[in-house]
Order: structure tokens, then C-alpha cells, then sequence
């Protein structure tokens, strides 16, 4: 595939789905400082797996498994990137961070409480919680993470339950 042909594509994919993996990279890191690394993960490998994409998936499949795929590698690297910041921190005072493109705005409290929530769930459950939300059918959801689309329906109805129970106020209403 020629370079300008990828960067079409990559180009198009960002504006059309940019979306889709800023929710990935939401349910799976907290601060701002690793969604913002997670992020850039995701993009870099969105952008290798052009050449691989047949066209066989729908686009939006093939993103979020990349993505997915890409957070689940990196939430595995965690440990690893916690002990390095451990010994980065006992060198002395960190510059301020800059302000992050994925940063949430004060009115967004109750999705913030949806992301915490789901980063609490298993990988899968978190996957399937998302694709979701952003309106995949069982068929598509099936095709990312390799299980039944009727296993699809009692996995979904199950998080559905545990998240409600999560997000429920003192008052129990969400």
C-alpha cells in the first residue's frame, strides 16, 4: 500500500471515529496523562494495521479491536510504567502537564462515573459495555471479541445490572 494511500485512510478513520477510540482509551486508563499515552498507542497502531485491512469487518470493528487490543496490551505494561514513574518521581519536582485533548469537563460527572465504573469490570465485560454504548449490533460486538452473539446478549444483560447497581446514588436513583 502506498504511503499517501494509508494516510487517506488514516486520515479518514480519525474524522470518523475519533470518537470510538477516545472511548476506549477512557475506559481504560484514569488520569489524563495515560489516557493521553494510551491514546497515541491507539493511534500509532490504527495506523500500522491499515495495510492488514481487507475490508472483511466493518471499519468500525476493525478500530475497536485494534483499540481494544491495544489498551489490553498496554493495561498489561502498567506495572512496568508505575515502577518507571516511581523512580522518574524520586528524581525530583515533575514540570506541570499540559492540558489533554481527552480531559472531561465538570458537567460530564455522571459519564465520568460510567468510565470509573467500567474500568472496574473485567477486559471483556468493559469491551462489550462500550461497543454498546457506541451502538454495535451483537453480530459486530461477536466479531471483536470472538463469542456468541447470544452469549453477546446474557454478557450484555448482566453489565447492564452491575453497572446500575455501581451508579446508583444514596437516594438509589442514578
Amino acid at each position: 500500500m502506498a504511503p499517501e494511500q494509508q494516510e487517506t485512510i488514516f486520515r479518514r478513520w480519525l474524522d470518523a471515529h475519533i470518537g470510538l477510540m477516545l472511548k476506549v482509551v477512557r475506559a481504560c486508563a484514569a488520569s489524563p496523562q495515560d489516557q493521553d499515552d494510551l491514546f497515541k498507542d491507539v493511534l500509532l497502531n490504527v495506523w500500522s494495521s491499515i495495510p492488514a485491512f481487507r475490508g472483511e469487518a466493518k471499519e468500525t470493528t476493525w478500530i475497536y479491536r485494534v483499540a481494544f487490543n491495544t489498551a489490553l496490551a498496554w493495561r498489561r505494561g502498567a506495572r512496568r510504567r508505575r515502577e518507571g514513574h516511581e523512580r522518574f518521581l524520586k528524581l525530583g519536582e515533575l514540570p506541570q502537564p499540559q492540558p489533554s485533548h481527552v480531559d472531561s469537563t465538570p458537567e460530564q460527572e455522571t459519564v465520568e462515573r460510567l468510565y470509573v465504573a467500567i474500568r472496574q469490570l473485567p477486559k471483556v465485560d468493559a469491551s462489550l459495555a462500550l461497543m454498546h454504548l457506541d451502538g454495535l449490533s451483537y453480530q459486530e460486538m461477536a466479531e471483536v471479541v470472538g463469542i456468541s452473539e447470544n452469549y453477546i446478549g446474557v454478557k450484555l444483560n448482566r453489565i447492564r445490572k452491575q453497572l446500575a447497581e455501581q451508579l446508583k446514588g444514596p437516594n438509589d436513583e442514578l
